[in-house]
């Protein structure tokens, strides 16, 4: 019976990592699309998505079952319950790399007010908080998962100076507006997305050494 159940919390990993990347592939390409102002970028996005909400389906009903049949306990209950949790936030990881690709299809109808600078770097940051945060599942690494934690506050920081640059561009040239709202926008959504990596470093943490940490930093 645990010998079966270890092959089942193998499995549940597996149906994590492959969901998740599938929404860190969603994020690249809606990024790339704006970057490169590919269009043909953006339906590969929203294909993946279909992808994903099903598999946000299945692992819902997958831990259920185990949480039914196999009534886990200690660690092993902790890591159900996080794999529930980041379920759901990589289902949102999806939801906002649509978002991105929404509001590339609408910047691709007007020229370009600036050279990307800022966002691509937000995205590279926001991207490799993602990837560590499940490595840091796979792996139940502590210490990786709490780096991650750490950069946080360097994305907030720079969708303010996006913020701030673009509401400059807006009120020396009102055309802009358009264009400088779905770039705020844009970066919104790379902090948002940097959040739900941030929520899942913290659910790996309270999987491994059993600690909640949530609304905080400091672990003590």
């Amino acid at each position: 019976m645990e010998r079966k159940f270890d092959e089942e919390l193998k499995e549940l990993s597996g149906m994590l990592m492959k969901m998740g990347s599938l929404a860190q592939t969603m994020i690249h390409k809606s990024i790339k699309a704006l970057a490169d102002r590919d269009r043909s970028l953006l339906k590969d996005v929203y294909t993946l998505e279909e992808s994903v909400n099903v598999m946000h389906v299945e692992i819902d009903d997958f831990c259920l079952k185990l949480l039914a049949l196999r009534q886990p306990q200690a660690g092993d209950l902790r890591m159900v319950t996080a794999a529930i949790k980041i379920n759901t936030d990589l289902e949102r990881l999806g939801d906002q790399a649509v978002n991105i690709a929404q509001r590339t299809e609408s910047l691709l109808e007007r020229p370009a007010i600036k050279p990307l600078v800022d966002i691509p770097r937000e995205s590279t940051i926001a991207q490799k908080m993602v990837n560590d945060s499940l490595d840091a599942f796979i792996k139940k690494d502590v210490k990786l998962a709490e780096d991650v934690l750490t950069r946080d506050d360097t994305i907030d920081d720079i969708n303010n100076q996006v913020f701030r640059e673009l509401l400059t561009y807006m009120m020396s040239d009102h055309t802009t507006i358009p264009i400088a709202f779905d770039l705020i926008f844009v970066s919104k959504n790379l902090e948002r997305i940097a959040d739900h990596a941030t929520n899942i470093a913290e659910d790996v943490i309270f999987m491994v050494i059993g600690k909640d940490i949530r609304h905080h930093l400091a672990i003590k």
